[in-house]
């Protein structure tokens, strides 16, 4: 299915697991800012909206409830991603709801989550930057994946490499970054794309580039 059917099915059951007040945020405050980011940003990433959570509620330090515009949680993962607008009500924000926003991004970060902030103009002129963003921030939690895998550690390094970077990695670069031979570099490699951990980027007879395959991405 594509992006429209996918995120209808995704808003929809989140919808219908809520009420009260957990409900009317989410009617309220998911709008065409965070629709788009969805569709530019993450959909082209992961194809799939698993582990991730529109208009998730969390207590502050005074047990006020509070919104992120996205949670993505996993057992040992938690980030909050927020879409901010720019309009009228931010040139008059008042010094008390300015300090209460930085209060407020401080204490996820002491309660142990990732905040990730996109502006909108982000979002719409240059969603590449933020998905590699988004790819970079989520693939740190790859070692935890690929700890539970049978992979050597040679190969676990060259997909966090690529993980990291967010963005297509070159044999050469794999190189330099592990003071192997290009022998040993294209050996790796290969191994790596026959297990679907990796997929070519660019080059048919001669692969010039390599890119996270399904068998990483999609499951992160």
């Amino acid at each position: 299915m594509g992006f429209e059917e996918e995120y209808q099915i995704f808003m929809n059951a989140h919808l219908q697991a809520r009420t009260g007040e957990r409900l009317r945020r989410l009617e309220e405050g998911h709008k065409h800012a965070e629709m788009l980011f969805l569709k530019q940003v993450w959909w082209p990433l992961f194809h799939h909206f698993r582990y991730l959570h529109p208009e998730y509620e969390v207590n502050d330090f005074q047990d006020d409830k509070r919104y992120l515009d996205f949670a993505y949680i996993r057992p040992t993962i938690r980030i909050c991603l927020e879409i901010d607008g720019y309009g009228p009500h931010l040139k008059n924000i008042s010094r008390w709801r300015f300090s209460d926003s930085l209060e407020r991004q401080n204490q996820l970060v002491i309660d142990g989550w990732t905040v990730i902030r996109f502006s909108y103009d982000q979002v719409s002129e240059n969603p590449r930057r933020c998905q590699q963003i988004v790819q970079q921030v989520i693939g740190r939690s790859l070692g935890d994946e690929l700890n539970q895998t049978t992979l050597s550690l040679v190969e676990k390094e060259v997909l966090r490499l690529a993980a990291r970077k967010g963005e297509p990695i070159s044999p050469i670069e794999v190189e330099k970054y592990l003071k192997l031979s290009d022998k040993t570099v294209k050996k790796v490699l290969t191994q790596l794309v026959n297990k679907q951990m990796l997929i070519p980027a660019s080059g048919i007879v001669r692969i010039r580039s390599y890119r996270l395959g399904n068998q990483v991405k999609h499951p992160i």
